[in-house]
């Protein structure tokens, strides 16, 4: 039976002033300095992001140690406030590896408790100086094997599809050893590392095969706590993704409520048609839904909630819908400029069905919930 836990304080599902000032300064920040032609213009670099811009944002606002405690040269605030930054990203569909760093790395090394590699990296981390990443996490089986040699450890075998694989400076990896599975730091080099760019539908988001050959690495944490590590960033990399998704959508409902007032047939605004105020009320709704389905999973990530595994999946099928509802809209009540690969809405098309399957699709995670919560189908005898 399914045991209830406590219940979420309702103020942590509000935004507080500081929260508010955040995304107002977020806001016009990448207003300024991101926008969807910014983007096209850094997809084409060989990091696929502006660095320059990547280094203001952790340096001007912080964003980047917004959940990361001051004794590791963060600010000592919550996932809540960095929950902010990630809606705020999404809205601009901003395409530097804050998920994989900011989110999945950081909170590796944060849930391991290895105070060690957390002073080495977590300050770097903070101050824009090192981006990294996870491998193997999503993985029962991971094709990664970590083998102990006189010099140390190292690893072998390859992670496909690892978000900034081919550019982050230092990978978190989930590894097999003789003992079970194990986490370990590696810093990627050429001579034992070889690291191939994917070609994947939101360029957005790179993605790479990453083969180890030999590679150094360091163990992090204690072996026996790797599962709960691990199953715990991929929650909170769920929460997060949730986050940008419905700062996305709410992208895609603002611009497409914008064209519509103004564009006009027959004489009138297209908006004021009965059909247009119909399909852009289903995506508000639907919007209003994602956004506390994420507020909620932010809130559980933020105090520790044992009730985050629920939290997280649920956000993860809301806010993956409604993205791709919102977005089917920006293209559709666009009419045919829509269409063009001039347009900016073919960009986040793309961002929301990659990252509808991203941490696992809706119906993977509809089928967790009922098993969190007891209602797994049973086989009749």
């Amino acid at each position: 039976m399914y045991r209830r836990h406590a219940e979420i304080d309702p103020q942590l599902l509000s935004e507080t002033e500081e929260q508010q000032q955040l995304r107002a300064v977020l806001r016009d920040f990448y207003t300024e300095a991101s926008d969807p032609e910014d983007v096209r213009k850094h997809l084409a670099t060989p990091r696929g992001y502006d660095e320059a811009l990547w280094a203001r944002l952790a340096g001007e606002i912080g964003v980047h140690g917004l959940a990361i405690p001051e004794e590791f040269g963060g600010s000592g605030f919550s996932f809540a406030e960095l929950a902010v930054a990630l809606e705020e990203s999404g809205r601009a569909l901003y395409c530097a590896p804050l998920l994989p760093t900011a989110v999945l790395a950081t909170h590796t090394l944060l849930y391991s408790g290895d105070p060690k590699l957390g002073e080495r990296y977590l300050p770097r981390i903070a101050d824009g100086t090192l981006t990294a990443t996870v491998a193997g996490f999503d993985s029962d089986e991971p094709g990664v094997t970590a083998e102990q040699t006189g010099s140390g450890w190292v690893l072998r075998g390859q992670a496909d599809f690892v978000l900034d694989g081919a550019g982050a400076a230092l990978i978190l990896v989930c590894a097999r050893t003789r003992g079970g599975i194990r986490l370990f730091a590696c810093e990627p080099t050429p001579d034992t590392c070889r690291r191939t760019p994917r070609r994947v539908l939101d360029e957005t988001r790179r993605q790479a095969l990453v083969e180890f050959r030999g590679a150094a690495a360091a163990p992090v944490g204690v072996a026996e706590r790797t599962g709960n590590v691990v199953a715990a960033t991929l929650d909170v990399g769920r929460a997060a993704l949730a986050a940008e998704q419905v700062g996305g959508s709410g992208h895609a409902l603002d611009d497409t409520i914008e064209f519509v007032a103004r564009r006009c047939q027959f004489g009138r605004p297209i908006g004021s048609f009965q059909a247009v105020k119909h399909r852009l009320a289903d995506v508000l709704v639907a919007l209003e839904a994602a956004r506390s389905a994420s507020a909620y999973a932010s809130a559980c990530v933020a105090v520790a909630s044992p009730e985050l595994p629920v939290a997280a999946s649920a956000a993860a099928v809301v806010c993956s819908e409604t993205f791709r509802l919102a977005t089917a809209e920006y293209v559709q009540l666009h009419g045919g400029i829509g269409f063009t690969w001039e347009h900016p809405a073919h960009l986040y098309v793309r961002r929301a069905h990659s990252s509808e399957v991203l941490f696992g699709t809706a119906d993977r995670h509809r089928a967790r919930l009922a098993e969190l919560i007891g209602l797994a189908a049973r086989s009749v005898a």
